[in-house]
């Protein structure tokens, strides 16, 4: 989905709320598998093909900007995926993903330069002003029909937030949330998780940003709202001081965000080569401990 806006406590809810563990690979997403490298591909546990990360060096990739490396996501930037609005400062969980991609390609911090790109237009058809875009964006048939997206580099849950006191925060079943008035933001995997999922009553409320599904919580324009289980960590943490997560919902190997590219991209594969790398050293987990570590104890709903 999307994350919500969060101002500067984000390091201290870290200490005590902190988010769903996984960075699996199990879901089989879109790649051209092709590389100005010259390398082999392999396919990976999740069926994507990958390319040896050491074969993909800044000489030989076909990037944007040549011996740059160009990543966007959208402005602005919130924790715990981005910290103070700085992508480029390598702090929060995107950036520091973002640039262990880099470093395992071979690009130094100085030569990973950051776009805007906002969270609509990344998965829209054509071309792109960057090269690959981190910003929480679910991997999906749908999306995958006009860009490539690497190897999932994490993976999370639905959940369903609600004001203390209320009866949808005493809902211990997704069946008892069916008469329940819910907000979700337009154009999400959340949207789709409520219809399938829940399949509430009455149509849910859409909203147009996260901001505006935070805001109708917050006035009671809906009694629950249904976000990504990280954005529901910060948003009862330090922006809905009387919200609390009812629980969490979803497959069981959850939500899985890639990096995005074009379609067809060269780099898709080399993408993924990094991603796999990531994980067997063990520096993936590392950074997802220190920035999404140990998830909130969010029953699970049924």
């Amino acid at each position: 989905m999307r994350r919500s806006t969060l101002a500067t406590l984000s390091l201290l809810a870290l200490a005590l709320v902190l988010a769903v563990a996984g960075c699996g690979g199990s879901k089989s997403s879109s790649s051209s598998g092709s590389t100005e490298a010259g390398g082999s591909t392999e396919a990976s546990e999740g069926g994507d093909e990958t390319t040896n990360a050491a074969e993909c060096t800044p000489s030989t990739m076909e990037t944007h900007k040549e011996g740059v490396l160009t990543v966007a996501t959208d402005k602005p930037a919130y924790p715990p995926y981005f910290e103070n609005d700085e992508p480029e400062n390598g702090e929060g969980f995107e950036s520091a993903v973002a640039y262990a991609i880099g470093k395992q390609l071979g690009y130094p911090k100085s030569k990973i330069e950051w776009t805007v790109e906002s969270f609509d237009s990344s998965y829209a058809p054509g071309p792109k002003n960057f090269d690959f875009d981190v910003n929480e964006i679910s991997i999906t048939p749908t999306r995958e029909k006009a860009v490539d997206f690497s190897m999932p580099y994490y993976s999370a849950n639905q959940a369903v937030v609600a004001l203390e006191g209320t009866e949808a925060a005493k809902a211990r079943s997704l069946a008892e949330l069916k008469d329940t008035k819910i907000g979700v933001q337009l154009n999400t995997t959340s949207l789709s998780a409520v219809n399938e999922e829940i399949e509430p009553s009455s149509k849910p409320e859409v909203f147009n940003s996260s901001g505006d599904v935070v805001t109708a919580l917050k006035n009671g324009q809906v009694e629950a709202v249904v976000i990504d289980l990280p954005t529901a960590l910060y948003l009862t943490a330090a922006q809905v001081e009387n919200a609390t997560i009812v629980g969490q919902f979803g497959k069981a190997e959850g939500e899985e965000w890639g990096a995005l590219l074009a379609k067809e991209s060269p780099l898709t594969a080399c993408l993924s080569g990094a991603i796999e790398a990531l994980e067997k050293s063990g520096e993936l987990e590392k950074i997802t401990q220190r920035w999404m570590s140990q998830a909130a104890e969010a029953p699970e709903l049924h």
